[in-house]
């Protein structure tokens, strides 16, 4: 005896499918008429209140002349779910371009404003001596350490 979770081949399930709608025949010959039109009636009813089956439809889409893929409906949102992003770059490269130039042009003029105002000739920026100067600190610390350079009474 075969157990129920041994898989039929499919000629065997062909040959079970057969017997059974055989059998299923002769079992509806032998109702009385009554009983077949109600078997009958229940039948349409119940085909025309099934809910409809969910078909998988794909959309064709097909190689333009340039190699582009297109499809049967080229409106305007088909263009612009393309362009749209395109634009949005284009504009943003702008934006950024606009304001490091604006952020550049600042900051020389803080460069420029600052050697106009300041009691340093521009010309002593150019000296190297001063450059290190300006490196090793502000005159508060080169003091401190002439003190100590200087012999204490």
């Amino acid at each position: 005896m075969k157990h129920l979770n041994e898989a039929l081949s499919q000629t065997q399930a062909d040959q079970f499918g057969r017997a059974s709608a055989a059998l299923l025949n002769q079992g509806a010959q032998a109702l009385p008429i009554g009983i077949k039109d109600r078997l009958h009636a229940a039948r349409m009813k119940a085909l025309s209140v099934r809910k409809a089956e969910k078909v998988r439809a794909q959309k064709a889409v097909f190689a333009g002349s340039i190699g582009n893929y297109t499809s049967s409906s080229n409106g305007i949102w088909d263009t612009a779910s393309w362009v749209a992003p395109l634009m949005v770059l284009v504009f943003g490269l702008i934006g950024i371009a606009h304001w490091q130039n604006d952020s550049r042009l600042t900051d020389t003029a803080e460069v420029d404003v600052a050697l106009l105002t300041d009691d340093v000739p521009p010309d002593a920026y150019a000296d190297s001596g001063f450059l290190a100067f300006l490196k090793n600190g502000p005159l508060s610390d080169s003091e401190d350490s002439a003190t100590e350079l200087s012999p204490s009474k």
